[in-house]
């Protein structure tokens, strides 16, 4: 399901839609044409082309079967999936994760995927949600809770009394987050709900009573038994409140009735950027009309994402929002770039039919494109305006996103927070135009008599949303649109693939390049006299190791370089300090061409320059914040990427130590693929998320689990780390040298299976597989 690719390049009118696919198709050809020609050459592969929706809500509506019959065996369905919210279909009792796109590849191949016995984590859900909580709600709070009770690695199951004030839409918005909850699956047994949402979806009615009968006659539907788990939790539904999760992590939940807690982010934003903890205020000129930019101003702000634009609930509940608004006379603020990006096209059907898309419309909240858009950091640029004027006054603002991630310098560079929040709060915050709002004290806004208008005003009732999704919401929908999901718009029939049953890359080409993974050596050898690339601290995602956003914050900058390079200025290449885009415009890529990292995997050369080059990362071996490094003994401050060229040009290998969970987020294969084309040998870190640490293992670098806050590293020691003899699961020696004398400490190697190390002998996963063919 091609979903990744779509940037909110225009908005705020009905054409927005078909510009976007317009641009997404002149920047994504040579990657679409591979896939196009994949489709044809490969006799397993399906192809969801763009502008059909997200994977996950595609996978939820019309893909996942819950049970499979082939040739009148019955089995549950379950699925891998190379993208980490891949458990949303867990919502509808399919068991299933997410891995690293290497080991999605092997396993198309017939290779097996391997997971260590997990730990069943029981999570009694009690108590019912109260008026005017959301699902959204309810998952930022368990994602709160459970990140608190450590289950990484290990399989959440959801029971008890209040599984019946959820809809099956709600438990995939639950089960969609498991990654930032840390958990393998966040699962929910299959209920009467989930036999409705079959039906609803348009399943075959023969196919969903056979699921209901087989799932009964199996004892795996709900039949509200205690079961025995590893262990056993207890989330109250009914303590929940209206929240968002910011400004940096999804587990971090702030009631929006806190607004003392939001302020006091702005404040000591301010505090260490302009030496003041005033809010200011800035006049601005926005298409002729004048407003005003403050501290804690909304910037963004995006109805995008699997996690809630599968749910009608939130998003009849925000186009209803938006209608109350609208005939009260209230508008987004001017300065908000606002979007709306469907997860499946079924969702303006029934909104359309209820004409409430005329009231997102007429706040700003045109759809711009069915894809991750905003959420995966395809946000676009600003408003000109507000760019221009955060830039020139470090102001804070925000982007407010019914999303999952906000990881640093993920949604969008000029940013400075980034928070979750449903569907409706996206809406009210496009109107308030400030996230530091007390919803409960201060209107939303004036009507046109300056007559305040409070949100309650014009939340709407869960009786008024239950009966606009019971009027509207028709099963033909969901059956006339899974008749097209394998189909494509006009601009993908129109591509012409190769002929030819062997792909002839292009060596030129800037989008697709023919990978280095094959035929390289075993990574199983001992590393001597390492240096250290990086030292980080807690918290280092995948999105810093790997961005997949903007390849460049300041494209004004580059546009000026390549003028003058235009021009015959041939130094002025010199000025570019993002490798990536050095290599772009070598190549004669202007940057309005550059694209995004995401849109640009299919090159490893520029993937490569773009490795921890993430403008939010803190290395503590140098004093700024951004991708850079000492190169040592030179002791020069150089890029990530410029230094780690050095290294492999002096053939000295490399190591990087790091807090607890590294590699967080995404499970962007990138992120372990950039590691090893740097040069490292090893990461050495206090704990591992899990899909990273498997990628990692599947690439050939060795992750080794060890207390890294107590070393007192400056980073200008060497490292000596003993691989050639290392079991699964082991200890491995791990030698530090530096100028107070040699230190030896023993680390867990996080190589966790046989098989494991077996990649790392052949070289990697894909060495290894390939071998076997």
């Amino acid at each position: 399901v091609a979903d990744h690719s779509v940037q909110v390049d225009k908005f705020g009118t009905t054409y927005a839609l078909l510009e976007n696919r317009a641009i997404e198709y002149k920047r994504n050809e040579e990657r679409y044409v591979a896939l196009k020609w994949a489709q044809k050459n490969f006799r397993n592969l399906k192809i969801v082309p763009p502008g059909n929706g997200i994977v996950h809500q595609v996978n939820i509506e019309f893909l996942a079967r819950v049970v499979m019959n082939e040739g009148g065996i019955l089995y549950p369905d379950t699925v891998i999936g190379t993208d980490s919210h891949t458990t949303m279909v867990n919502g509808i009792s399919v068991l299933g994760w997410g891995v690293g796109g290497l080991e999605a590849e092997t396993v198309m191949v017939g290779e097996p995927s391997f997971i260590i016995v997990p730990e069943v984590v029981g999570v009694n859900l009690k108590g019912f949600p109260r008026e005017g909580v959301t699902a959204t709600d309810i998952v930022l709070s368990v994602t709160e809770f459970l990140r608190k009770k450590d289950v990484v690695g290990k399989f959440v199951e959801y029971y008890g009394d209040g599984l019946k004030f959820l809809s099956a839409q709600d438990k995939t918005t639950i089960s969609n987050m498991s990654p930032e909850y840390g958990a393998t699956v966040g699962f929910f047994p299959p209920t009467r709900g989930t036999i409705k949402y079959l039906q609803l979806t348009g399943r075959n009615a023969d196919h969903v009573k056979v699921v209901e009968e087989y799932l009964k006659k199996q004892g795996m539907f709900y039949d509200g038994k205690k079961k025995k788990y590893d262990v056993d939790l207890e989330f109250d539904l009914s303590t929940v409140e209206p929240s968002i999760a910011g400004p940096t992590n999804p587990e971090d939940r702030i009631s929006i009735s806190n607004t003392g807690q939001i302020r006091k982010i702005i404040t000591e934003y301010l505090r260490k950027e302009v030496g003041s903890e005033q809010i200011r205020t800035f006049p601005l000129k926005i298409n002729g009309q004048n407003t005003e930019l403050r501290d804690g101003a909304v910037a963004i702000a995006a109805i995008t994402s699997c996690t809630n634009t599968s749910n009608p609930d939130v998003l009849i509940g925000a186009a209803l929002l938006a209608k109350n608004a609208v005939e009260r006379g209230l508008q987004r603020k001017p300065f908000v770039k606002t979007s709306f990006a469907p997860g499946s096209p079924v969702v303006t059907e029934y909104l359309r039919s209820s004409n409430l898309e005329p009231y997102l419309e007429g706040l700003g909240f045109h759809v711009v494109g069915y894809g991750c858009t905003t959420c995966i950091g395809n946000s676009g640029p600003l408003i000109r305006e507000v760019e221009e004027a955060i830039k020139e006054n470090k102001i804070y603002t925000a982007a407010v996103l019914s999303g999952n991630r906000n990881f640093e310098g993920r949604i969008n560079p000029s940013v400075k927070g980034s928070y979750l929040a449903s569907p409706m709060l996206v809406v009210a915050y496009a109107i308030a135009g400030r996230m530091d709002i007390n919803f409960d004290e201060e209107p939303i806004g004036l009507d046109p008599n300056g007559n305040p208008v409070f949100l309650k005003e014009i939340w709407p009732s869960k009786e008024t949303i239950g009966e606009y999704e019971a009027k509207f919401m028709k099963r033909g929908q969901y059956v006339d649109r899974r008749d097209k999901i394998f189909e494509g718009v006009d601009e993908w029939e129109k591509l012409k693939i190769p002929e030819g049953s062997k792909f002839e890359f292009d060596q030129k080409s800037t989008y697709v390049r023919e990978p280095p993974w094959f035929g390289v050596p075993s990574t199983l050898v001992d590393v001597k006299n390492a240096r250290i690339l990086a030292i980080f601290g807690d918290r280092i995602t995948t999105d810093h190791i790997s961005p997949a956003g903007s390849i460049v914050q300041d494209m004004d900058k580059y546009r000026k370089i390549w003028k003058e390079m235009q021009s015959g200025n041939t130094v002025a290449i010199d000025h570019a300090d993002s490798p990536a885009a050095k290599y772009l415009m070598e190549n004669g890529i202007s940057p309005d061409e550059f694209n995004s990292f995401g849109a640009r995997r299919g090159n490893h050369e520029v993937m490569l320059r773009g490795g921890f080059s993430n403008p939010k990362i803190r290395n503590l071996m140098v004093d700024t914040v951004g991708g850079y490094t000492i190169h040592y003994p030179s002791g020069r401050k150089m890029t990530f990427y410029d230094a780690s060229m050095k290294y492999k040009e002096e053939g000295v290998p490399l190591v990087v130590f790091a807090g607890k969970m590294y590699g967080a987020g995404s499970s962007r294969d990138w992120a372990s693929k950039v590691t090893y084309l740097m040069g490292i040998r090893a990461v050495i870190a206090e704990s591992f998320e899990r899909i990273h640490r498997s990628n990692l293992a599947n690439m050939g670098v060795i992750p080794i689990e060890l207390s890294t806050s107590q070393l007192s590293l400056k980073g200008d020691e060497t490292v000596d780390v003993d691989l050639s003899s290392i079991k699964e699961g082991g200890t491995v020696t791990v030698t530090i040298k530096g100028q107070q004398g040699e230190r030896r400490v023993e680390g867990k190697v996080r190589l966790d299976t046989k098989d494991e190390v077996e990649y790392c002998r052949s070289g990697n996963i894909l060495n290894y597989t390939l071998k076997k063919l």
